[in-house]
């Protein structure tokens, strides 16, 4: 099987769709992209949805919404033999999830974990979207100390490792990461991480969960954040360490362990917005010096040699189009 068969993308959306299309529409996409489920259009109320489904092998990736609509988990549908299990996680609005003799309400934040082998009802009562997580049984009940007893219970926002497995859920889908083999296997290996530390992993897979997961989403975030801020010429392993609340050594460590330094990664990011800023010609007319303090260099000549180390050529090559 190809990398491509490997991932595949549904999404659904009713925008431009007549009301009576909608409740097939949407339990076509739940068959073919999510699990076996019935829809029913709630009376008396405007039906909506918008969704995409991330499919790759291990992990299944839902984000997005809808009201108006129940969607069932009928005792007719549970004996197919998907055993899968997903983490919901309410992002906004308010959602009621039945089964198991349970009625839950999650509010922004709280998470749940469900079966696909018991009989469910999904109702959302106010506007809002999810991320959901489903991956085979088979996968996540080694990992937890008590696999059944982690379902229907509510998980509170405040949850360890929940907040990271949403950035680091949607950083996938963002960045386009499952289209890339190498970065689908690892980041469905992380998800399995950070899914088993917020359901309460076993001792030996929470270190190792905390080794790899947990560090792999974090590194990430702080990427972001110095890509985002790297102008400052202030920024430092410091500065960035305490707006994260870790140690500096931590942090280096971050970087270590993923082949590079802080510093390194850091200077990359200022080089790589100088080298866009002096191919572009909305800033022709400013002079290289001050595009240079403008990324967060305060030294012109430093500036100039890692610029020749990183791109072969000079700022005023790179700028005349005498080199790329």
């Amino acid at each position: 099987m190809s990398g491509k068969e490997e991932v595949s993308i549904l999404d659904v959306s009713t925008d431009h769709i007549p009301e009576d299309e909608r409740v097939p529409l949407l339990r076509e996409f739940y068959c073919r992209g999510v699990l076996k489920a019935e829809v029913e259009a709630t009376e008396g109320k405007l039906f909506a949805a918008s969704l995409i489904s991330h499919g790759v092998p291990d992990a299944q990736l839902v984000i997005g919404g809808l009201i108006g609509a129940r969607v069932i988990r009928t005792r007719q549908l549970v004996i197919d033999g998907d055993d899968s299990l997903g983490l919901m996680v309410n992002r906004s609005g308010v959602v009621g999830i039945s089964a198991r003799g349970r009625d839950l309400l999650l509010h922004p934040g709280d998470a749940v974990l469900t079966s696909a082998e018991d009989v469910t009802t999904y109702e959302r009562f106010s506007l809002g979207n999810c991320l959901s997580l489903r991956v085979p049984r088979r996968v996540l009940a080694p990992m937890i100390v008590d696999i059944d007893d982690a379902v229907m219970r509510v998980i509170p926002e405040r949850a360890a490792g929940l907040h990271l497995l949403v950035d680091y859920a949607t950083a996938l889908v963002r960045e386009r990461a499952f289209s890339v083999p190498a970065l689908r296997q690892l980041g469905v290996t992380h998800l399995h991480d950070l899914m088993a530390r917020v359901l309460g992993a076993t001792d030996d897979v929470h270190e190792e969960a905390g080794r790899r997961g947990v560090r792999a989403a974090r590194l990430r975030k702080v990427k972001s954040y110095i890509v985002n801020n790297c102008w400052q010429q202030d920024l430092s392993v410091a500065t960035v360490a305490q707006e994260f609340g870790v140690t500096t050594r931590y942090l280096q460590r971050l970087f270590e362990a993923d082949g590079k330094t802080f510093s390194s990664f850091l200077t990359e990011q200022r080089l790589k917005r100088a080298h866009r800023m002096l191919r572009e010609p909305d800033f022709a007319g400013r002079p290289v010096s001050s595009i240079a303090y403008d990324v967060g260099f305060g030294d012109l000549s430093y500036f100039n040699r890692c610029f020749r180390r990183a791109y072969g050529a000079t700022p005023s090559g790179v700028r005349s189009g005498e080199a790329l």
